[in-house]
């Protein structure tokens, strides 16, 4: 089986988590699928695709060094693709390092 055929046989959210895994080497990916919150917003309606709105929390060591800005074009960079094939929106909750986060923790 081809990778394009795999692809269509993953769910979205299966997808999102391959592509910012492998873009960005995450140690925490979360990702939860609010597709349900929006089914009856003007722009969803006739949506029958489902899996178009994920709220996302993400922890890279590529986001060293970078502002807030630019780790959210590293993952809207990542899921091009998607947001122009059906991802309709996109909530980053928390885009930080390993660093970060562990300070987080204390």
């Amino acid at each position: 089986m081809g990778s394009r055929a795999a692809t269509a046989i993953m769910s979205r959210a299966q997808r999102i988590q391959t592509k910012l895994q492998s873009a960005l080497q995450t140690t925490v990916l979360e990702i939860e699928d609010v597709s349900h919150q929006h089914a009856g917003h003007a722009a969803m309606r006739g949506n029958t695709a489902g899996e178009t709105h994920f709220n996302l929390k993400i922890v890279s060591p590529k986001f060293d060094g970078l502002s807030l800005v630019n780790r959210h074009r590293l993952v809207y960079d990542a899921l091009a693709e998607e947001l122009q094939s059906g991802l309709h929106a996109l909530s980053i909750m928390a885009a930080k390092t390993p660093v970060e986060l562990s300070a987080t923790k204390k």
